[in-house]
């Protein structure tokens, strides 16, 4: 299983809908690698349903998962979204994040956090995602 190369990305943390954000500060092409979720790495069974909770962990399989609450890990402020425009991949446990189609400068990085923590953390406080947003808007 290769390792993804992240590509030359230039991006920009700051002000979004749902807090701080993760912005293209240049275009960006589908299907570029853009950044990997760093951490603590927590392994084992015991460990991980041990570790205390915090919306930033990313699991990784039953038995490992990364804590990506370090301010050092920046692709930690790339928000939820219902119509994303990248996607993880998890690969031999690492998690990066690739543009799923061409991203323009100013444009907001997002991916979609899963059922399992938009019912937990988003779903109670209500969606901020563009989408969500829009669909409210309508109503």
């Amino acid at each position: 299983m290769a390792i993804p190369k992240i590509g030359d990305v230039k991006y920009r943390v700051g002000r979004s809908d749902a807090g701080l954000g993760l912005f293209a500060v240049e275009p960006i092409k589908k299907g570029t690698w853009i950044i990997e979720y760093v951490g603590k790495i927590i392994i084992g069974k015991k460990e991980v349903e041990e570790y205390p909770e915090n919306k930033y962990l990313f699991e990784t399989s039953k038995t490992r998962m990364i804590d990506g609450s370090a301010r050092s890990n920046t692709a930690r402020y790339i928000n939820h979204s219902h119509k994303p425009n990248c996607e993880v991949e998890i690969k031999a446990w690492r998690v990066f994040v690739q543009a799923k189609k061409n991203i323009a400068a100013g444009e907001e990085l997002n991916y979609d956090y899963g059922k399992e923590y938009v019912d937990e953390y988003i779903k109670p406080y209500g969606c901020r995602c563009v989408p969500c947003k829009e669909k409210t808007a309508k109503k």
